[in-house]
């Protein structure tokens, strides 16, 4: 007659990743912040007469503020760490 054998269990080891969760909650504001002024800018731009100063001047100013300046911000965003 044969042996029988026991299924040998073994604890899978959780592995820690190496991609750290950067983003907090100051990052989340600027996102919303940002997503914010672009609703403004496309909503000034569809603002009538077609060819106002508003939708013509004004709100392509809002646009790249909100691109180049707010969404960079809320990726690049982090706090200092103190030095205690």
């Amino acid at each position: 007659m044969s042996k029988v054998r026991k299924a040998i269990t073994s604890k899978k080891q959780i592995e820690k990743s190496p991609f750290n969760n950067y983003w907090i909650k100051e990052n989340y504001i600027f996102l919303l912040i940002g997503i914010l002024v672009l609703i403004l800018g496309f909503f000034l731009m569809a603002q009538d007469p077609y060819d106002s100063q508003l939708s013509l001047s004004f709100s392509p100013i809002v646009l790249l503020f909100a691109y180049i300046i707010i969404f960079p911000l809320s990726i690049l965003f982090r706090k200092k760490k103190s030095k205690e």
